[in-house]
């Protein structure tokens, strides 16, 4: 597959201030049911106060967010856990896509891949994800995550154009996410300022009851 042919997101985390619009806008936009979020905003964050001898205090405290969807990885491994091939990925344009009518429910997908991209549709009994808003795709307009956004920290395209867009942009190598070099994700990132490396221990996720 050559690489103008792959679609992917790009996101700035110093502009991304956690207000979660695309997570709900993508959630109506798919009539996703309680518990399933397509996209999701992770706020890591940590630091601590430390009181001084004179009475003052310092402090390293820090916090970002993430908003994060399925990255429609070049090496996915939700396609290669699927013992029914119902999750694959599209050679014209690169969406890894689920196959409803193939899909057994077993959540294989789910168990393997690192972002949590693929969930359980329990009154389906198939797997469900982020399928990159095809139909709006196919009609020239990006994911709905991206025109909702109100800071304009989301943007979608093939990974050629989102790298000239943004020179700048690196591999998504940033905590809470794993590293890029499991999958090889279709994502590119603006550092925060704040940002910690994949698998810090210098912070924490403080909102998993939300993701």
């Amino acid at each position: 597959m050559s690489d103008n042919k792959q679609y992917g997101f790009y996101v700035d985390t110093s502009k991304c201030t956690g207000c979660k619009t695309c997570q709900i806008s993508c959630k109506d936009r798919s009539d996703l049911p309680v518990g399933v979020n397509f996209r999701r905003v992770y706020e890591f964050g940590g630091g601590q106060w430390t009181r001084k001898e004179d009475g003052t205090a310092t402090q390293n405290v820090f916090a970002y967010y993430a908003s994060i969807s399925c990255n429609h990885c070049s090496e996915p491994v939700c396609t290669k856990a699927c013992p029914t091939g119902a999750m694959h990925k599209r050679r014209s344009d690169g969406l890894v896509m689920v196959d409803p009518q193939v899909c057994i429910g077993c959540e294989s997908c789910a168990r393997a891949c690192p972002y949590d991209a693929p969930q359980i549709d329990t009154a389906k009994g198939v797997m469900t994800k982020c399928d990159g808003c095809v139909e709006r795709i196919e009609l020239g307009r990006k994911p709905v995550c991206v025109e909702s956004c109100p800071m304009r920290a989301l943007d979608f395209g093939t990974m050629d154009e989102l790298r000239a867009r943004y020179p700048d942009a690196v591999q998504p190598d940033i905590a809470p996410l794993p590293g890029s070099g499991i999958t090889h994700p279709n994502l590119l990132i603006k550092a925060n300022r704040h940002a910690r490396p994949s698998g810090s221990l210098d912070g924490q996720v403080l909102n998993w009851a939300e993701v």
